[in-house]
């Protein structure tokens, strides 16, 4: 299926009907739609888990509604390694998310016991090993607050010695903020943090 609206047209009856939903995404945009999102609710006995990058504690905004979520009983974790693009309704469908190709995104739907199987173990290890989402919060917050500053001397082409004096931090210091927020944007490189973080509304 191609776009967001085709994907949750064709299984919305499938999530209300869900009592267990699992996600994971690098950030907001992989399951959004292009209508405004609402206030969740939970209904019933329903549980559900969310699983982010840290680039998405980035903006503020979606550092919110994460919040928000957390705060209606959504269980929120951010893990700092890579993950699959996924949602799993309750083990036994499984939607994965291809790569966005200009504004588009394809989605491939699974009811296959062997796949829902397979894919919620790979959830289920990835879930153990993430951090819940305050506690995560916490201890990046300073991250949050340096990255627009950080972000823009980057774009600069400043030399590190440059940038560092700029920010007021050592050399050392502003290497290590360097590398830490490549791995919150997870990219291997500073011009793929930069990409990065234009496609995250970060700069």
């Amino acid at each position: 299926m191609r776009s967001e609206e085709a994907l949750f047209a064709r299984t919305a009856h499938l999530f209300a009907a869900a009592s267990e939903v699992a996600c994971a995404a690098d950030d907001l945009n992989t399951w959004a739609t292009s209508k405004p999102r609402p206030r969740p609710q939970l209904h019933g006995d329903k549980r559900i888990r969310k699983m982010f990058r840290p680039g998405v504690l980035l903006d503020p905004r979606s550092a919110a509604h994460l919040h928000e979520l957390d705060q209606v009983g959504v269980d929120v974790r951010i893990s700092p390694d890579e993950i699959n693009e996924t949602i799993i309704l309750d083990r036994r469908i499984v939607i994965l998310a291809g790569e966005l190709v200009g504004a588009t995104r394809e989605f491939r739907v699974f009811d296959s016991a062997d796949v829902a199987r397979s894919v919620s173990t790979l959830y289920d290890a990835a879930w153990r090993v993430a951090s819940p989402l305050r506690t995560y919060d916490r201890s990046f917050a300073e991250l949050r607050a340096l990255a627009p500053r950080l972000l823009e001397v980057l774009a600069s082409g400043s030399k590190d010695e440059t940038a560092a004096r700029e920010l007021n931090l050592g050399v050392r210091t502003y290497r290590r903020r360097v590398a830490e927020l490549m791995t919150a944007l997870g990219a291997t490189s500073r011009f793929q943090a930069g990409v990065r973080a234009r496609e995250l509304g970060l700069v």
